[in-house]
């Protein structure tokens, strides 16, 4: 095989329809778009246009609000770091902050912070100190006889 042999599978391709080129074509002339009217013309962008009836999007009431200056934290739950410490990923002596949690790879990045949830089951003693966290998960590094500290936030 050469490379002025190669040629695309039976039916793979298909050839454009070239319109408006004589009535020959089966396309010729309107070229399919009728007689007359604005979508008979050029450069016509009716998307949502409803006859002049006032158009669906319009007629809907606006709802919600996005706060453009709200927090995201990167959550991480209370069985994910213990399990990446019973694998030694995670040393239980030290206190395990933000950026131990980054460098062992619980947390991809940290965000406006860490905040830590109760799922999962915790029976090492954690010594935590994060951005944020839940009640029930203070509760549960303090009842598996650990400490969860959260720095404070600055109020916006």
């Amino acid at each position: 095989m050469k490379l002025h042999e190669l040629r695309d599978n039976e039916g793979a391709t298909k050839k454009r329809m070239r319109v408006g080129r004589g009535p020959g074509s089966g396309k010729g002339k309107t070229a399919g778009r009728g007689i007359k009217g604005q979508k008979s013309r050029s450069g016509v962008a009716i998307k949502g246009y409803e006859g002049g009836q006032m158009p669906l999007y319009q007629r809907l009431p606006k709802r919600g609000f996005n706060k453009p200056n709200r927090k995201k934290f990167a959550v991480v739950n209370l069985g994910l770091i213990e399990k990446f410490v019973e694998a030694g990923k995670l040393d239980v002596k030290a206190e395990i902050n933000e950026d131990a949690l980054i460098a062992a790879g619980v947390v991809r990045r940290k965000l406006d912070g860490v905040r830590v949830l109760a799922k999962g089951e915790v029976t090492s003693k954690l010594n935590l100190n994060v951005t944020g966290a839940s009640k029930s998960a203070i509760e549960a590094v303090e009842k598996a006889g650990g400490s969860l500290k959260v720095a404070a936030v600055e109020a916006e």
